[in-house]
């Protein structure tokens, strides 16, 4: 689904380049030319984001901003205010005012699309997953990763010659015997050696040395 965007701006040209921009990038762009009409549309959908101009008709782009913010429906909703105003006070006051991003104009398209997708992100952690390289359905599942309780053992851990007096002196006797096994091995290896490489060697020896 692709995410939605609220344009609220009162320049028909600049409403026109960043509806373009937008739906190239693969927004949904519904647009808004002043800021009753703004707060009329939040009231019947509500977008993934808001672009909002600061000086707007009838309700200014501040107190637009400010009634999202104490709307509780709204509250999470993610806002980036676009104005000419650039002097720190202003930034100062459009951010206080419950901004959360704030861009002056003149903007560069890319720029403001990558500030939007960052506030969106922000404002819906749950979105990275789903867009993740290998999609929500590898998402690791909680009981996947569960560690089983402490102090329970599984059957091969109970059956261990090991735990308890009776196991350790399994486990020594096992030992004792894997050590036997392997020296008659290596003493039958050494005399099958013998057997068959010494004929070998008897011959060899003269012409050696």
């Amino acid at each position: 689904m692709r995410p939605s965007v609220l344009v609220v701006e009162d320049e028909t040209a600049l409403l026109t380049l960043l509806r373009y921009n937008l739906e190239k990038e693969g927004f949904a762009v519904s647009a808004a030319h002043d800021g009753e009409e703004a707060l009329l549309q939040l009231k019947e959908s509500k977008p993934d984001a808001v672009l909002l101009d600061w000086m707007l008709p009838r309700v200014s782009g501040i107190e637009v901003c400010r009634q999202i913010r104490r709307t509780p429906a709204w509250k999470d909703l993610p806002v980036i205010m676009l104005t000419a105003r650039g002097e720190e006070a202003d930034r100062v006051r459009g951010l206080d005012s419950g901004a959360d991003d704030y861009v002056v104009k003149p903007f560069s398209p890319n720029e403001l699309i990558a500030r939007l997708r960052a506030v969106i992100r922000r404002a819906r952690p749950a979105h990275r997953s789903t867009h993740s390289p290998f999609g929500a359905s590898h998402a690791l599942s909680p009981s996947l990763v569960r560690r089983p309780p402490v102090g329970s053992r599984t059957r091969a851990h109970r059956q261990r010659p090991g735990d308890g007096r009776e196991g350790r002196e399994a486990g020594v006797a096992g030992h004792q015997h894997h050590a036997a096994v392997a020296g008659c091995v290596a003493l039958r290896g050494a005399r099958g050696l013998a057997e068959v490489w010494g004929p070998f060697m008897t011959a060899v020896t003269p012409i050696i040395s």
